[in-house]
């Protein structure tokens, strides 16, 4: 048992969550500050154990089985119902070689993180768990399906979508509004844009790492959509000319660039006063239709570094998010700007669409 003083302790901790947020992400790194302090503390915590569970994940090197065993051990310690060290020390011994030295250590000091996100208040105890639940969950049910014959329909990548983002918007929408009463009546509202909201920037992360993923064997895009112009999502590859595969492409685009449209309906129901979380969330939109841009212009892409931002991009959503965060008839017009170019689609109800006129 130390006999550091448990002021000191709780510093030491803080300071780890910090450092190794810089090493795992570099994007939440950079956003997760602009939080009010003590949503900072929870929601950086938050990414973390999410990032554990990703990490488990993407294990190239661990069995199916194995990976669902981590899994359950890891939502038990969050729950608090197992010990982190124990948990900890088996899965690093168990670690592929392609695992980064930040997730490595990430894991290694799993305590740590634990730790942290066992002295917040039981409502954000509880956001924290349900998420990394239900992640573990949609883990062990979709990684049978790496497979290069993508999806069965948009449902079902709405599904995969919610399990990778949605539930992370369910649980930050819980702890702002844990944080604010103002936000918290619009808890309903805004839970539902939530699942919006994660979907647009996972289907944008879908589309931008195409290749990446069928170079490790995987295809999240849905056959329903391709299925329409006649493409066979097997007989994909990088470079690889298909007719029909763009229009399927300009479809998905659509549908993302809604989803993003009622990310802003979200932002812009936290009040004006809270600068710090309207930009957190403006920068992420603000990026992902800049991305959906990229794609949308190079259709033909066979990796994702030809269709990522550049930091001068990076840097005007910083900079016009900042300038305008309070003024919302100007976000309006800047989102509408910067998407006009993106087709429109559909999306299920349960989002609460856009109108067609937005």
């Amino acid at each position: 048992m130390s006999s550091l003083p448990l002021e000191t302790i709780h510093r030491a901790d803080q300071a780890y969550q910090e450092h190794i947020l810089q090493g795992v992400s570099r994007t939440f790194a950079l956003t997760i500050p602009r939080l009010p302090t003590s949503l900072s503390h929870v929601v950086g915590n938050a990414y973390l154990l999410c990032r554990i569970v990703d990490t488990i994940e993407d294990d190239k090197e661990l069995a199916a089985d194995d990976k669902r065993e981590f899994a359950e051990q890891f939502t038990a310690v969050v729950a608090g119902r197992e010990t982190a060290a124990k948990f900890a020390e088996s899965l690093h011994s168990r670690l592929w070689n392609g695992a980064s030295h930040a997730e490595r250590d990430l894991v290694a000091n799993t305590a740590t993180v634990i730790r942290i996100a066992h002295g917040f208040n039981p409502r954000q105890r509880a956001a924290l768990s349900r998420c990394v639940k239900i992640m573990a969950e949609g883990m062990a049910r979709y990684q049978d399906a790496e497979t290069l014959n993508g999806l069965e329909n948009l449902a079902d990548m709405d599904s995969y979508c919610y399990y990778a983002a949605g539930v992370v918007g369910e649980m930050l929408t819980e702890l702002f509004c844990d944080y604010s009463e103002d936000i918290n009546r619009h808890r309903t509202i805004l839970m539902q844009l939530a699942l919006s909201f994660g979907q647009g920037l996972q289907m944008t992360n879908i589309l931008k790492d195409i290749w990446e993923d069928h170079r490790r064997g995987a295809c999240w895009l849905p056959r329903d959509i391709f299925r329409r112009y006649n493409v066979d999502l097997r007989e994909l590859a990088p470079g690889k000319k298909i007719e029909g595969f763009s229009e399927g492409l300009i479809d998905l685009i659509g549908v993302a660039r809604t989803h993003l449209g009622n990310a802003l309906r979200y932002t812009l129901l936290i009040p004006k006063h809270e600068k710090g979380i309207r930009q957190f969330c403006l920068w992420t939109i603000g990026m992902a239709v800049l991305t959906l841009r990229k794609i949308d212009a190079h259709r033909d892409f066979s990796s994702g570094q030809e269709v990522k931002i550049s930091r001068r991009s990076v840097k005007a959503t910083v900079l016009l998010t900042n300038l305008w965060v309070g003024h919302d008839k100007i976000l309006n017009l800047l989102f509408d700007l910067v998407a006009r170019p993106l087709p429109k689609g559909v999306i299920h109800e349960k989002f609460g669409a856009l109108p067609e006129t937005a």
